[in-house]
């Protein structure tokens, strides 16, 4: 008898944890809501804890949003998995140039000094840096011209037939960067919070390529240089690998955070039609910092 009240009472307990996990995050999401609407622009948002639990939250996930940067983040996994069957290793040798062909016609077009994020290599234009330290710039500050020499190394049809092999069925990887006839034409870069949630777990989870692989792609990430987004009201002790981007009216951020506990999630918020920039930055540290308070448990 007393076997029997001892698993009713367990039984109970489960359950009674699971309801107060449910309501707490029901309660998260009304919170998010509010933020979303309170801040003038369009949002998508992919959260899962990495657990047995799996708790999740999904916003506007399949919405279809530019990617911006954060396409730079399957590219990677593509070199990654390019060097894993041998086509590329990352001590390959690549010579730094900035000329590169438009999808469209095969125009050539050149990056503008001024808009690329990491001004760094073009003093090193005529000169050699190898795949890793290309892949590494073009991660942690975004380095757009890094990005159209590996892509044009890999093959961007490459990258987006591997996201599909990932299970991200929406994400297109159509071209580099500052393609201005293919973007006149409409052809750009683009994803859902829901796929690129899915390729940020399979990075956490060594699904990416494989086990040491992904491991090596979370060290780069964890290297990011902007911090402003989902780090931005969160504690020091939070270990965060993630992948921003941004161009006009566009702020995202995509990121696997791992407590100290050692408790770990995968964060996606995605933003477009942003008419306040620092309105809409705050708003995704703000949403970053309820999911993090609802994880860690330091709201209930």
């Amino acid at each position: 008898m007393k076997k029997i009240i001892l698993i009713i009472t367990v039984l109970c307990c489960f359950a009674c944890g699971e309801q107060q996990e449910t309501a707490s995050l029901e309660a998260m999401e009304k919170d998010i809501q509010t933020i979303i609407e309170d801040t003038p622009g369009d949002f998508g948002i992919a959260f899962k804890l990495l657990d047995d639990s799996g708790s999740q939250l999904l916003i506007n996930e399949k919405e279809v949003f530019h990617a911006a940067s954060t396409m730079k983040t399957p590219v990677m996994i593509e070199i990654y998995k390019q060097a894993g069957s041998g086509q590329i290793a990352l001590d390959d040798s690549v010579l730094i140039l900035n000329e590169f062909k438009s999808i469209v016609d095969g125009s050539p077009y050149s990056m503008d000094l001024g808009v690329d994020s990491q001004e760094g290599l073009y003093e090193r234009i005529g000169k050699k840096a190898t795949v890793y330290e290309l892949m590494y710039q073009m991660i942690i500050k975004s380095s757009n011209l890094a990005t159209n020499i590996l892509i044009e190394r890999v093959g961007a049809e490459n990258v987006t037939q591997t996201m599909r092999e990932l299970g991200a069925a929406d994400i297109q990887v159509l071209r580099g960067v500052e393609d201005l006839k293919a973007f006149d034409a409409g052809l750009s870069n683009t994803t859902t919070a829901l796929d690129m949630m899915l390729i940020m777990k399979a990075i956490a989870t060594g699904e990416a390529v494989g086990q040491e692989e992904s491991r090596q792609m979370m060290d780069i990430l964890y290297d990011q240089y902007y911090k402003d987004l989902i780090p931005k009201l969160l504690p020091e002790t939070v270990k965060i690998a993630h992948k921003t981007g941004a161009i006009t009216g566009v702020q995202h951020d995509t990121a696997i955070l791992t407590l100290p506990d050692g408790r770990s999630y995968v964060l996606v918020i995605l933003t477009k039609n942003l008419t306040d920039l620092a309105a809409g930055k705050q708003a995704i540290a703000e949403i970053s910092k309820l999911i993090y308070d609802f994880v860690s448990g330091e709201n209930s």
